[in-house]
Formats: structure tokens, sequence, C-alpha cells
């Protein structure tokens, strides 16, 4: 078991009063699944993916990612796990515009400490495995938005995570090129051993997942 969530609440205060946004969710996740996190707007999806990546404070129950407690850890303790164990993956890419492919898929590993030459060797052999080798040197505005999906997904894989969250990984992509980034991560998932948890509104993207997460008003539905 890569992940274990027991009895988790995430409250906090709107101008019209206290919002449940998450209620006593549990679910354990193995090694290797490829995971699915579905729910109509609002029904708390991304706010459990933040919560487990320690981005945000749970209200209370427990985040145990293997054998580290996510709920008790202090900043530090949280900055370490995720740039150790986590790759994330956005909607909207969060590629630096004025950073080439490589130097954006280079861009986590500046505080690691490595030759300039091996991070230019795993970011060039990443961009190579996602079918971008022959556009290092182009910056995100040169690149389609499958493309610079494809470099964010890079960029995720450049830590040598254990997981990856992915949020909406293909809410901005038309139809063809959201098959090419799920087939990709599914790719990853698979040959890699790589625990993917992907938070989708799309029907088609939580089939990808063996195991299956659906939420509705904060609770498992």
């Amino acid at each position: 078991m890569i992940l274990s969530v027991k009895n988790l609440n995430k409250k906090y205060q709107h101008q019209d009063g206290l919002v449940d946004a998450l209620k006593e969710i549990s679910f354990e996740i193995q090694k290797g699944d490829f995971v699915t996190i579905t729910g109509p707007s609002g029904s708390g999806k991304t706010t459990l993916l933040l919560s487990l990546a320690g981005l945000i404070s749970i209200s209370s129950g427990e985040i145990l990612f293997e054998n580290f407690q996510v709920n008790k850890a202090n900043d530090k303790q949280l900055s370490d796990y995720r740039m150790d164990n986590i790759g994330f993956v956005m909607q909207n890419f969060a590629l630096v515009p004025y950073l080439t492919a490589m130097e954006n898929v280079m861009l986590p590993l500046a505080v690691q400490k490595l030759k300039n030459s091996q991070r230019a060797a795993r970011a060039s052999a990443l961009l190579e495995l996602v079918g971008l080798g022959n556009r290092k040197t182009h910056l995100p505005m040169e690149l389609s938005s499958g493309q610079q999906q494809r470099v964010a997904i890079a960029r995720a894989l450049v830590n040598q995570p254990s997981m990856i969250l992915a949020d909406e990984p293909t809410g901005n992509l038309d139809p063809s090129l959201s098959v090419d980034i799920l087939n990709l991560l599914k790719s990853i998932n698979s040959d890699k051993g790589i625990t993917v948890l992907m938070v989708t509104h799309n029907p088609f993207a939580a089939e990808y997942g063996n195991l299956k997460i659906k939420l509705k008003n904060g609770s498992l539905n």
C-alpha cells in the first residue's frame, strides 16, 4: 500500500458559514494503481488532491503515504515529501513561458545536488519519452497545447516520483489530444509502475482508472 486515507475531513469558513468540503473520506491505494477521482463541480475533487499533497491542511483524519503521516508533518517535511515522491500535472500546464522545454523540465532539479550535465541528461531522456525529443529548445508558445502538456508530464517525472497527482490534465485539450495524454499517462503508469491519481470530470477519462473514487458534496458516492 502506498497511500492510506482514514476519516478525512476538511472544513473551511466561508462568508455564508462553515463549509464541509470533505466528509469522512477513507480509501487505500496500492502502488501502481491508476486512480480516477470524479464528481460534480464543487464535490471536493481538487481539495482532496491538494490535501494528499500536503498543500492544504485537513481538519481531521489521517493521510499516510507509506510510513509518512502527511497530516502531522511540518512545512519542511512536507516540502521534502513532495520533492521526493510527487509529480504534479495541472490543467493549465503551468510552464514558465520564457524557458525552453528542456529548461522547464529541468526546473524541479534546481534544488537537487546534481551536475548540470546530469540534469540535462535526465530532462533530455524524459522529453524523448514523451515524444518531444525534437522540441527541446522550443518555448511553450512555440508548442501546441498537447505538446505543452507533454512537457509538463516530463517535468512531473524528472524527480523520479513514485506518485503523480494530475488535476484535470486533459481539461484544456480537444478530444483527440486528450486521448494521447491519457494513453501517455497510462503507459507511464504501467511501464514505470508509477501510481497515478487523476482528477477528471470526463467520463471517458475516468474509465482509465483501475480504482475509481467518486465524490458528491464532499462525500464518497
